[in-house]
């Protein structure tokens, strides 16, 4: 079904929901009622609080509806009309008045039976295209007046909604695999992290494995950059408040800042509010640019010294509210795996490429072939051109050669007008992961603000001063959010190159200890990650605790292995155990590991 069809549908569904809920409430409050991916919304201001067994009392009654072949038919009236409608309703009243402001005329309703309904639309001409069977009334929550924590809390219902039942069930199968694949629960399964309230929301304590995990990523990370030419950097966690109040992080960004940090205030004055005298104020980074800005502007550059390209893995500080924060997907502190390219104009296409090839190639590497991804080509609004860094001629160029390396590199990209940054346009690359879900992690991105700023420079061949391209990138775009990504992409089941452990050796009895542990020593002399299980129990009950882990490769020591003559080799998710030499074992399991397979 196409886009446009569904959202109708979708946003018809909303409001035969909303003539429901009026049926029990005749004086609910109605706030907004969107349509989003895969549904519907809708806030309530009711006189009680009510819970799940109300929804499908609410999908029978709306599939009653769809049955009477209800009409929507759009109309306008005045505003005083508007107001006079909803005298008994602050929040339409809010949003009318809100209206009057941006100069509309008239307002927009849409009438469905004796409903009548604040809308611009569009809808569905009548509720015979609607499919009764492929909606779904889905949980209940509660929602702030327009997001604001110091507004009512309202009742938000949500709904899921598509063009035909088997996209309902496919859609709810997909859902219900996703809770299992969950990487909050996966990462408190395989004991790889958690988040402690006492330590800070939203900030990640990560255990032996986690981190051995993460230091897997982060060495891989650091061999191909090198590979790839790039020079590795680093910088400080805080930095001074004229730093960002140039940069102008202080200006625009200062909302997703921690406060400052006053140096030269003793803790025994901080506690008594007093301020110390000739003290400095620092921020806890929320980005690695400006000191990477500041590596360049310490020395002069020639044309011949470019293209610079300058990588960290730097962990940055930003403050979610906590109602947005979610497992390793939204935290307050993540590290980037942030790189600069400073560059000449000439030199711009090539270093695009370069980059481009370099996010596929991390993407493989990782399980997601190219025909995973998806691209998006931010553009600035054309309309509104004066909130934007930078000048004409400059986005003009940035623009065109993004979208033509786009196209070179046959990148199934999507232009998106006016959802450029305003320091300038940027590819955002997206992958799809084992369930078909969408996940922000690489972008591309040019910077017209700092250049500007801090006054970069370098000496052209005209020996003249020029300002060079800056290209800010991301390849993962947050360790954090990338683990949480392959968690739930290989339900944790990682392959063999990235697990923690590679392969669990389990002693049948503790006579055969000795020989698994002079066993493990061998595997760790070859590069091999192992971990023995010397608990007294059945080797059933460790099979199990090692499939639960989800080891790789689990090798049985018994008598006979003991021995030296042959292993007992489990590949994960097989029944069946293999006989192998220790010599071919090590050869099977360190191509895999070579090829990360």
């Amino acid at each position: 079904m196409e886009e446009q069809k569904i959202k109708n549908i979708r946003h018809s569904l909303s409001h035969l929901m909303t003539m429901a809920v009026l049926e029990i409430y005749p004086d609910a409050g109605l706030g907004v009622g969107p349509t989003i991916d895969d549904g519907f919304y809708q806030d309530y201001d009711l006189p009680e609080t009510i819970n799940q067994d109300i929804l499908l009392k609410l999908e029978k009654r709306i599939k009653q509806m769809i049955k009477e072949n209800i009409k929507f038919e759009q109309h306008s009236m005045g505003f005083d009309e508007a107001l006079k409608l909803y005298k008994n309703d602050p929040y339409k009243t809010e949003l009318i008045n809100d209206l009057k402001i941006t100069g509309e005329k008239e307002v927009s309703f849409y009438r469905s039976d004796k409903f009548d309904n604040l809308c611009k639309g569009p809808h569905v001409e009548s509720t015979k295209e609607i499919n009764p069977n492929a909606f779904k009334l889905d949980r209940i929550a509660g929602a702030y007046w327009r997001g604001d924590e110091k507004n009512k809390m309202l009742t938000r219902i949500y709904g899921i909604a598509f063009g035909s039942k088997e996209e309902l069930d496919e859609y709810l199968m997909v859902r219900e695999e996703a809770k299992k694949r969950d990487h909050r629960k996966i990462g408190r399964e395989l004991d790889l992290f958690h988040i402690d309230e006492e330590v800070g929301l939203g900030l990640v304590l990560w255990h032996p494995k986690g981190a051995l995990l993460w230091r897997i990523m982060e060495d891989f990370w650091y061999q191909e950059h090198l590979k790839a030419d790039y020079d590795l950097v680093r910088s400080p966690h805080i930095g001074n408040r004229k730093l960002w109040e140039k940069s102008g992080h202080w200006g625009f960004y200062n909302a997703s800042m921690y406060p400052p940090l006053e140096a030269g205030q003793s803790l025994e004055e901080a506690q008594d509010n007093k301020k110390a005298e000739n003290s400095e104020q620092y921020l806890l980074k929320p980005m690695n640019c400006p000191f990477h800005v500041k590596i360049y502007n310490s020395n002069a550059h020639s044309y011949r010294d470019l293209p610079y390209r300058w990588a960290e893995t730097g962990t940055v500080y930003r403050f979610e509210k906590t109602g947005e924060l979610s497992g390793l997907t939204r935290v307050r502190g993540f590290t980037q795996d942030d790189a600069h390219i400073i560059c000449r104009k000439e030199q711009v296409e090539k270093e695009l490429k370069r980059v481009i090839d370099f996010i596929l190639f991390i993407y493989k590497s990782f399980g997601f072939e190219k025909g995973t991804v998806n691209v998006y080509l931010s553009l600035r609004d054309p309309e509104n051109k004066k909130k934007y860094a930078g000048d004409d001629a400059g986005w003009d160029f940035t623009e065109e050669v993004l979208r033509k390396v786009a196209k070179e590199k046959k990148l199934n990209f999507k232009e998106e007008l006016g959802e450029a940054a305003f320091y300038g346009p940027k590819l955002d690359f997206k992958v799809k992961d084992g369930l078909g879900r969408e996940w922000q992690c690489s972008t591309l991105q040019f910077d017209f603000n700092l250049p500007q700023r801090f006054e970069m420079k370098f000496v052209n061949e005209k020996g003249e001063e020029e300002q060079p391209y800056m290209l800010h990138r991301a390849l993962m775009g947050s360790f954090e959010r990338f683990i949480g990504l392959l968690i739930e992409h290989y339900a944790g089941a990682f392959p063999v190159w990235l697990s923690p452990t590679q392969v669990e050796i389990i002693p049948v009895s503790t006579k055969h200890i000795k020989p698994a542990l002079k066993l493990a020593k061998d595997l760790r002399e070859e590069g091999v990650r192992v971990h023995v299980d010397e608990a007294n129990e059945t080797v059933g009950y460790k099979i199990r605790k090692a499939e639960k882990q989800k080891a790789p490769y689990m090798l049985v020591i018994g008598d006979r292995e003991a021995k030296g003559k042959k292993l007992s080799v489990r590949e994960r998710g097989k029944k069946d155990n293999t006989e192998m030499s220790l010599k071919k074992f090590i050869e099977t399991i360190k191509e895999e590991i070579k090829k990360r397979k």
